[in-house]
């Protein structure tokens, strides 16, 4: 009989209309007021400044020159220089053979016996360099009366610095001090 009337009650609890009252109410805002303090830090990472070495291209085989170029950059100061070098050598190989080539045999040996081993090798070897157009023997005793027209020694040439040299050198002046400022 109690699960009877636990029936009923629950029944009449779930058949029983709601009834609800309307009502008006006034919606007020709702006003917060904050203050934020914030202090904040930022570190930049960034690489330093490049010093970078120009560019010479000396790719063309043609050509009796090569490039020397460098770059140094410490923290505050950067440096980068670069020249070209012209090898002598080369160019009096070039020139020789150019005149060979074009037909003028002795004008190309005279460009060789500019270099005072060349100059040696054929005066050792019993054919002298030409003399203002004279082959032979009488290249060989204008050569021997006129030996202050003999090219130099290679010793005597080295006595003074050339312009190339003067720059590499100062090049590697500057790089020594600014090693000494990374120290």
């Amino acid at each position: 009989m109690v699960s009877q009337i636990n029936k009923i009650i629950v029944l009449l609890l779930l058949a029983v209309p709601a009834i609800a009252q309307e009502t008006t109410t006034e919606v007020e805002p709702i006003i917060t007021e904050s203050t934020v303090t914030s202090k904040t830090t930022t570190t930049l990472n960034s690489p330093p400044p490049s010093a970078i070495s120009p560019t010479i291209n000396t790719s063309n085989s043609d050509l009796c020159t090569f490039g020397v170029a460098g770059a140094i950059q410490t923290q505050i100061l950067g440096i980068s220089t670069g020249t070209q070098i012209t090898d002598d050598n080369c160019e009096m190989l070039k020139n020789a053979k150019t005149l060979y080539d074009m037909g003028m045999k002795v004008a190309a040996v005279s460009v060789m016996c500019q270099d005072q081993r060349v100059f040696d090798a054929m005066m050792n070897a019993g054919t002298p360099c030409p003399y203002n157009g004279m082959i032979g023997d009488e290249a060989r005793a204008a050569w021997e009366t006129h030996e202050e027209v003999e090219p130099a020694n290679l010793e005597e040439e080295k006595e003074s610095f050339t312009d190339d040299e003067k720059t590499l050198m100062g090049s590697g002046a500057i790089f020594g001090l600014l090693v000494l400022l990374l120290l």
